[in-house]
């Protein structure tokens, strides 16, 4: 129950609307109550079966009291207007009441609406607001279809179940204890026999309903692991194409859409089992009183035939509350397992933090080290990614990383704006460990251009523009054309403001790639990682990216990691990683004389 409290959390902000809600719910019931008690004494009077009552009595809050005085007012009537008339005026009342109690009811629903909408729109920020503060370890051990199934799948059955469950959980025991509580005024004697059998009815469906909440978490798993074959498959579709792969995907698409469809054919047929058998409960409560009941008019045991029959009356109207209340206790089984899987999300572990009062640093002045720097992944090895790294990089610098695959070039510069922090040793920039940092601050410091080209399917300006504030049409022409990006931009149907789609599928490798150089331009950051940012390009679309990196890091502290080693042989110092560690270190020329590592690679790439 724990994660119910923690989802009305998301629900108390709101308690105004909720307030009122409970205040429409109860002029609901209550004008529900008077239309059904009314009509049985009235009845009784109008055709001669009671007496008229012709002394007022004295007017009190009790029960007794309170049908005593009714029974006043409509003999009054009776008498002074006449049977039909008195009829006429008693239909009108009662429209009057089921209209007023339909009334209320909108304006519970009306009332409850904010608190439904506005608890899920701030839970949903909740789960998107912690990815975006997750470090990348994370998703590297999730799926992304799961994370995405959570935030719109689980969220939605959050709400459809547990939202629900709250409107439920207010409405209809409200229902309940007033019918309740009006029985009780007629027979105490027979209520408590109703009571007991509702306790009894309760149990039975709770039992049935119990492996409801393991079913639900097992297919929202399986919901996500669908989400991520999709994900995968449009992102791969080219792949699938190319290696006619399609059989293979539709039949491990198909493996898990059948696991999908046993367990909610399961779960429906169980969850669907609630209305007959709340239905069926009922009525075998419903025979119950009435042999109980009857048993007692028979008997002459302080019940009347007509005190009976409006007992009866009464207790017709709590056998749809009970009923909405056992299927949202079944629905709030599933909606657990939902919010589960949702605050596995929301308590997962922030690692990257800031001290309790960092420091700022709103510009770079000297120079970048890493101090006996060793960084491991914490995967199933343990294995070091990085080892013992000692580097200083000056401002201004040209700094080359190179090195066969998983040497640990992008993990060290990864290192840098915080995407992991280090195992062991340290990071300085200007003589101050970056933990100590803001991380707002730190990460302002660097641009960013990668080998895969990052963009958003938004326009060509929104893309440049990303992330930036108070950004002007001219400055974003500006670095469109220092990174050589303005002339295919004004080619453009919509020029600045055209849409790139999915991840620019509509431009190609150069041109979404030059994008992201302007991106960094207008960043204007002191400190520029290059990430084999030409590697995946032709040699037309190489020479114009890297004719803007050129201009890019101009002026600029600049970290370059290469494949391609033609690139970096202007680099001040090369630095080149083999297992983790530095092996080699020097300029261009320096190193291809020590024939060595770098000398190797060199003439591997001269073939």
């Amino acid at each position: 129950m724990k994660n119910l409290f923690r989802i009305l959390g998301y629900v108390r902000q709101y308690a105004s609307f909720a307030v009122l809600n409970v205040f429409f719910n109860v002029l609901t019931v209550v004008f529900s109550l008077f239309s059904v008690v009314m009509i049985i004494p009235f009845l009784q009077l109008l055709f001669g079966k009671i007496p008229l009552v012709m002394q007022q009595p004295e007017f009190s809050l009790k029960a007794e009291a309170l049908l005593e005085y009714f029974k006043y007012l409509l003999s009054a009537e009776i008498n002074a207007n006449g049977q039909l008339a008195a009829l006429i005026k008693f239909c009108i009342v009662i429209a009057a009441l089921f209209f007023f109690k339909n009334l209320f009811r909108f304006l519970a629903l009306y009332f409850l609406a904010p608190v439904r909408s506005g608890a899920v729109r701030d839970l949903r920020n909740s789960v998107y607001f912690k990815l975006l503060t997750l470090p990348l370890s994370y998703y590297s051990k999730e799926r992304k279809g799961d994370i995405i199934a959570r935030v719109t799948d689980d969220v939605k059955e959050v709400e459809n179940s547990i939202i629900s469950f709250i409107e439920i959980t207010v409405r209809e025991p409200l229902n309940i204890v007033i019918y309740l509580a009006a029985l009780l005024m007629l027979s105490p004697q027979l209520t408590g026999f109703v009571f007991i059998m509702l306790l009894i009815t309760g149990f039975i469906i709770g039992r049935v309903g119990k492996s409801l909440k393991r079913q639900s978490t097992e297919a929202q798993n399986i919901t996500g692991r669908l989400i991520s074959i999709v994900d995968e498959t449009l992102s791969g579709l080219r792949i699938v194409h190319a290696f006619n792969a399609e059989d293979f995907m539709r039949k491990q698409f198909g493996k898990i859409n059948q696991q999908l469809y046993g367990i909610t054919w399961r779960m429906t047929t169980r969850r669907e089992l609630s209305s007959p058998l709340t239905e069926f409960l009922a009525m075998c409560v419903v025979c119950s009183v009435l042999y109980f009941g009857g048993k007692l008019v028979i008997d002459h045991k302080n019940l009347e035939a007509e005190t009976f029959i409006g007992f009866m009356v009464l207790f017709s109207q709590l056998i749809a509350p009970s009923k909405n209340f056992s299927s949202a206790f079944y629905n709030i089984r599933k909606g657990l397992a939902s919010a589960q899987r949702i605050f596995d999300i929301l308590d997962a572990e922030v690692k990257i933090t800031e001290q309790e009062s960092p420091f700022s640093i709103p510009e770079f002045k000297t120079e970048i080290e890493y101090r006996n720097v060793s960084f491991a992944y914490n995967n199933f090895d343990n294995k070091k990614i990085l080892d013992n790294i000692n580097l200083k990089i000056g401002k201004g610098r040209v700094i080359a990383l190179v090195g066969q695959s998983g040497a640990g070039k992008t993990t060290m510069v990864d290192l840098l704006p915080r995407f992991y922090d280090v195992s062991e040793g340290a990071i300085l920039i200007d003589g101050t460990d970056i933990r100590a940092y803001r991380l707002s601050d730190l990460r302002g410091l660097f641009g960013m251009v990668s080998q895969e080209s990052i963009l958003f399917n938004d326009t060509v300006y929104n893309n440049i523009a990303f992330g930036m504030k108070g950004v002007t049409e001219e400055q974003v022409t500006e670095a469109a054309k220092i990174a050589n990006a303005h002339d295919f931009i004004s080619k453009l149907e919509n020029g600045y403001h055209s849409s790139i789609g999915d991840r620019g599928g509509k431009l190609s490798g150069g041109e979404r790639q030059r994008l992201t150089i302007a991106r960094a331009v207008l960043k204007n950051p002191p400190i520029l990682i290059l990430d084999e940012a030409t590697s995946s390009l032709d040699s037309n679309s190489e020479k114009l990216v890297q004719d803007a990196l050129t201009n890019l890091m101009k002026g600029r502290t600049t970290i370059v990691i290469a494949h391609r080693l033609s690139t970096i042989q202007f680099a001040d110092e090369i630095i080149v990683m083999q297992d983790g560690k530095i092996a080699e270190r020097g300029n261009h020329i320096g190193l291809t004389a020590k024939n060595g590592i770098y000398k190797r690679l060199v003439d591997l790439q001269a073939f």
